[in-house]
């Protein structure tokens, strides 16, 4: 019990210093005020890796979807999300009529590898209709 209390106390502290106030950055604050100034080369350009993907209005630019989405037609990713889904109901389906062998939780024979690889066709039907609704919205 002690293990797993001081494992749980382990745990909450390095979770709570993602939240702490730049700790890290008056310990840098101070360690440079001690250590000896090292000039540092700055380049002129700067990156800017980060587009500015906000929008005003209901639906938002092409651009939101990657480089890819954004030059597909709603109708090609509506089909691709319509599949998607088609693909996780059946995965579900079968896993369903798998469960009911008699044995088959016991030995896990239930769990087929392709069943779970089309159940991840939910979160992708999901993500395509999205983005072939997006796309509908701006006319492509």
């Amino acid at each position: 019990m002690a293990k797993l209390t001081l494992l749980l106390l382990a745990a909450i502290v390095a979770i709570s210093t993602a939240f702490a106030p730049n700790a890290a950055h008056t310990a840098t604050r101070v360690n440079q005020l001690a250590s000896p100034k090292i000039e540092q080369q700055s380049s002129t350009t700067s990156l800017f890796m980060a587009e500015d993907m906000t929008w005003e209005g209901e639906y938002p630019p092409s651009k939101v979807l990657g480089p890819i989405m954004s030059k597909m037609p709603s109708g090609t990713l509506a089909i691709i999300s319509m599949i998607s889904l088609g693909l996780c109901v059946y995965s579900c389906v079968q896993s369903g009529l798998l469960l009911r062998e008699p044995g088959a939780v016991e030995t896990g024979e239930w769990v087929k590898a392709e069943y779970v690889l089309m159940g991840f066709g939910g979160p992708l039907a999901w993500g395509t209709h999205v983005a072939s609704w997006i796309q509908r919205k701006n006319g492509m």
